[in-house]
């Protein structure tokens, strides 16, 4: 494929139409800066090439026009002189280097009318290539976002999995069995003195609960004799 239909292909293409029907947007984006960065290089170089052209040319038409200007003064020293024979020879080369300072002229406009075109055509594929690069930086972007969100849906799935679940039932069991054999360690041990007269109170008042109780039940059975 030559480089100028390489270029007007990607001139005209749709990134986005084409990115959102590929299979792997990632990969095709990069397939297509690859062939950008290379088409451009190559057209640089033509560019370039043409410049060197231009340049060549230019001293070629330079170099013509001084000569036609050398044998137009010396006809016209000629003809001061009174040699019209002399003239007429010194007109006929001026003319001949004349014809060729149109060729050459017409050359070179045709140089300078492909490197301006060359010049729009850099501009042009630098500008896609900048988007083209923009849209592969998102598109990673998007991917990292992708595989991050991804992984965290897996990790919420595998939390909420029976496997996970029993895990944290056998912990839960664990624990209440050491909080059981924590309890245990004090259980069956002989009382302290703190303790006797925690029981103390405790029978105390348990009494006093008693004996209220037997003083309301006395006062019912007087209430019932009086009557």
């Amino acid at each position: 494929m030559g480089i100028f239909t390489r270029f007007k292909d990607i001139v005209a293409s749709n990134m986005s139409s084409m990115l959102d029907k590929a299979e792997d947007p990632e990969k095709l984006i990069k397939l297509m800066i690859r062939e950008m960065e290379d088409t451009l290089i190559e057209i640089k170089s033509s560019c370039a090439n043409a410049i060197a052209n231009q340049k060549k040319v230019q001293r070629l038409l330079d170099d013509i026009q001084e000569k036609e200007n050398f044998w137009a003064n010396k006809a016209e020293l000629a003809v001061e002189k009174g040699k019209d024979a002399l003239a007429r020879q010194a007109l006929q080369e001026k003319r001949r280097y004349t014809q060729r300072t149109e060729a050459v002229a017409i050359e070179l406009t045709e140089l300078e009318m492909i490197i301006e075109q060359y010049r729009d055509d850099i501009c042009e594929l630098e500008n896609k290539l900048k988007s083209a690069r923009e849209k592969q930086r998102l598109l990673v972007q998007r991917h990292i976002r992708a595989n991050g969100k991804k992984r965290a849906q897996e990790e919420i799935r595998r939390a909420g999995s029976t496997e996970i679940m029993l895990k944290f039932e056998e912990l839960e069991n664990h624990i209440e069995r050491m909080e059981a054999e924590a309890d245990l360690v004090n259980y069956g041990r002989p009382s302290t003195l703190e303790d006797e007269f925690d029981a103390l109170e405790a029978d105390d008042d348990i009494e006093a609960e008693l004996n209220k109780l037997k003083s309301s039940q006395s006062s019912k059975k007087n209430d019932t004799s009086d009557s």
